[in-house]
């Protein structure tokens, strides 16, 4: 597990910083002088970088299928830029990057051409590129591969850290209200610094990103906080709908299975109540990817969901396999497969669900969420996330027990002995009756 944490993160550096390269040499191309196109002031764009790692969990599985490779490549890019711009306009009010004025656009943020073109490298870098990366990887020592990439992440955190203050620097100017106890000299001092990393901070982002203004960064009003409880497609509405999403994603595949095979199973993802993560998350992202486009056709909605749901739901089993060395579920045995991650009857189902959640259950629900008084739905959301974060924890704790005690590996300290106490074998059946843990050798 550790070697793998390493090579991620080196590929992680590796294509954060030819993604940069190319973005700069690019850009100087079109604009005829040096734009440095990155968020950080380091010469690397973490973007790149979370896609470059993403292949490589994500696809690696699919080497030699260049049809899946291609289409998996370009979802991931979709969802990446589009979750990133949609996150970067929610934090600073602001976008920055704008897409709308171009043909074949999604949601302003995606230029669709540009995801045919990432498909394309995803099948460069899974094929090539990632084969020859690992190898040169791996012929530098690990020690010293180890301290270059740990080197690394300080900077870059570092980076980020100053990027952030540079941000909001420029975004409250050093309010006085923070130094009010500061004296008169030092205020000026303040002054004079936040003035600087502003400007700094300005030039830097208005450059690499054109579409911004200066005036537009400094002048753009905070929203005002909604009388209307989770108006619209809010962090709070998505909350709210993930807990529901989960709760009754969970009984309708208890509900399924029942009818289906006649026995009455858990169908729960966490150790503490009926909620299913991955219905959850899955509601959350597509509400936020298709709330604007919710009186699109029947029939869009339907192919975005069986595509985008196909692929989460292939992610969601790469995940847990890696992290917790566990297979949910298993469609080997049906038709129509992929790797027995995921199958082409249950995308259709994604597909469906996808147009029945967007037409018909989204549109109640977000009245009846809407109708909760404001201070009552925040002091409740924040609730329910502590809940489920702790939940996901101990259910992440107790997966973990659970698969090493399949492998003979016996509890090291008081934690995991509380956890095999709390959550021994026959519980954990309960609870994951279709959970499979390769034998490690």
């Amino acid at each position: 597990m550790e070697r793998f944490i390493y090579d991620q993160l080196g590929i992680f550096f590796v294509y954060s910083f030819i993604g940069w390269l190319v973005g700069t040499v690019l850009a100087a191309y079109r604009r005829h002088r040096f734009i440095d196109v990155g968020f950080l002031y380091g010469p690397y764009c973490p973007s790149y970088g979370i896609c470059g790692v993403l292949f490589a969990v994500l696809l690696h599985d699919l080497k030699g299928q260049w049809f899946f490779l291609f289409l998996g490549g370009a979802i991931i890019v979709f969802m990446v830029v589009y979750l990133t711009g949609f996150l970067l306009q929610q934090i600073f009010h602001h976008k920055w990057w704008d897409c709308s004025h171009k043909k074949f656009q999604f949601g302003s943020y995606v230029h669709m051409p540009y995801t045919i073109l990432w498909g394309l490298m995803a099948v460069i870098s899974i094929e090539f590129i990632e084969p020859l990366l690992l190898g040169v990887l791996h012929w530098i020592p690990m020690s010293i591969r180890e301290i270059i990439l740990i080197i690394l992440l300080i900077i870059m955190g570092i980076d980020l850290l100053g990027t952030l203050t540079g941000i909001l620097s420029t975004r409250s100017r050093v309010k006085k209200g923070i130094v009010k106890d500061v004296s008169e000299n030092m205020q000026k001092t303040a002054d004079r610094l936040g003035m600087k990393i502003s400007e700094w901070t300005l030039k830097h982002f208005v450059s690499a990103y054109p579409h911004l203004d200066k005036k537009e960064i400094l002048d753009t009003p905070r929203p005002k906080k909604n009388v209307i409880f989770a108006k619209g497609c809010s962090f709070y509405k998505l909350v709210w709908l993930f807990f529901i999403g989960a709760f009754l994603g969970d009984i309708v595949e208890t509900i399924f299975c029942y009818m289906t095979t006649g026995t009455l199973m858990s169908r729960s993802s966490v150790v503490y109540g009926p909620f299913s993560i991955v219905w959850g998350i899955g509601c959350a992202v597509l509400t936020l990817l298709l709330y604007q486009y919710r009186d699109r056709s029947d029939r869009f909605i339907f192919m975005f969901g069986t595509l985008v749901g196909g692929a989460y739901e292939y992610a969601c089993s790469v995940f847990t396999e890696i992290v917790f060395g566990t297979v949910f579920w298993d469609y080997s045995h049906l038709p129509f497969n992929l790797g027995g991650r995921i199958n082409l009857l249950f995308c259709f189902f994604w597909g469906i669900v996808a147009v029945v959640w967007i037409k018909m259950i989204y549109p109640v629900l977000s009245s009846w969420i809407e109708k909760i008084t404001y201070k009552k739905g925040v002091i409740m959301t924040w609730c329910f996330v502590v809940f489920m974060t702790f939940n996901i924890l101990m259910s992440g704790l107790a997966l973990s027990r659970y698969s090493q005690r399949q492998n003979g590996l016996k509890a090291q300290n008081s934690v995991e002995r509380y956890i095999d106490q709390q959550f021994p074998d026959q519980r954990m059946e309960m609870i994951y009756p279709n959970a499979k843990f390769p034998v490690k050798r």
